[in-house]
């Protein structure tokens, strides 16, 4: 038989003289090693503040879908992941007050109709983070090293090399493709760009929701140079990089015009 001693008011605490069978079978809530506490009122569970694995996926859902599409509003999010907005505005709070997101009103050039704009939310640099980079600060560190003992053109020699690798890669892939930009965007999300193609006046725009080298890019902006000019050799034609993640923007955007027909000539132009 257990032996029985009673606390305070309101509580008891059972002592087993032998092991607790419910607990051996892990059938038990806060039964372990043969005692149980027991509080005859009604309490909080310390497991209630921590996260349930669902809010954990919907939240990650949402960071995720963020990452890939660039800056998103409540409702697109809604629309895009069949949640409710009411949902959805709980995590994104969190997500924001855990420092994963920022919340910001839309530039004003993507505002249409009156009233006021809804805010959309972007990753933070923190969040960005808690995905991959192929460089960390042992990269920017070698190449300020490099910068100041041997010169800034080894610097420039460096983002050139990555950017004809990135070439060499990608070649491959876009000539056995009636659809360059597209195999563009599928060979840079393979990389870790989560890029896609959105289509515009006059052109399309590669969106690179992701940036590996995001904060080796800020502090030698040589890379993203040397990978535009990459990205318009395989596509041959001019293309101009619009924003980049390295410059505090949501998105690396470049604009890549459609090739114009010249009838007098027969030529094709850019």
């Amino acid at each position: 038989m257990p032996m029985l001693e009673r606390g305070p008011a309101g509580r008891n605490l059972r002592i087993y003289s032998w092991p607790n069978p419910i607990a051996q079978l892990g059938l038990g809530v806060g039964v372990a090693n043969g005692v149980e506490l027991r509080h005859n009122s009604v309490v909080k569970l310390a497991e209630a503040s921590v996260p349930k694995s669902d809010d954990r996926r919907t939240r990650d859902l949402l960071a995720r879908s963020i990452l890939e599409n660039g800056p998103s509003s409540v409702a697109t999010l809604a629309t895009r992941l069949a949640l409710t907005p009411a949902g959805i505005r709980r995590h994104l709070d969190l997500l924001v007050a855990d420092g994963v997101l920022l919340a910001r009103q839309p530039h004003p050039a993507l505002v249409r109709g009156r009233g006021r704009p809804s805010k959309v939310f972007l990753m933070s640099d923190a969040g960005r983070e808690k995905f991959e980079h192929s460089y960390d600060d042992l990269a920017v560190s070698a190449l300020k090293f490099m910068s100041a003992q041997l010169g800034e053109h080894l610097v420039q020699s460096f983002a050139d090399s990555r950017a004809e690798e990135i070439e060499r890669k990608a070649a491959p892939l876009l000539a056995k493709s009636s659809k360059k930009t597209q195999a563009l965007a599928e060979f840079l999300t393979e990389e870790g760009y989560a890029a896609s193609i959105e289509p515009r006046p006059m052109g399309e725009e590669l969106c690179q929701h992701h940036c590996p080298i995001a904060h080796v890019a800020t502090e030698f902006p040589q890379l993203c140079e040397a990978e535009t000019e990459a990205l318009s050799r395989l596509l041959g034609t001019h293309v101009q990089r619009l924003a980049t993640i390295a410059h505090g923007d949501g998105v690396c955007t470049t604009f890549i015009p459609t090739p114009q027909k010249n009838n007098s000539k027969g030529k094709v132009r850019a």
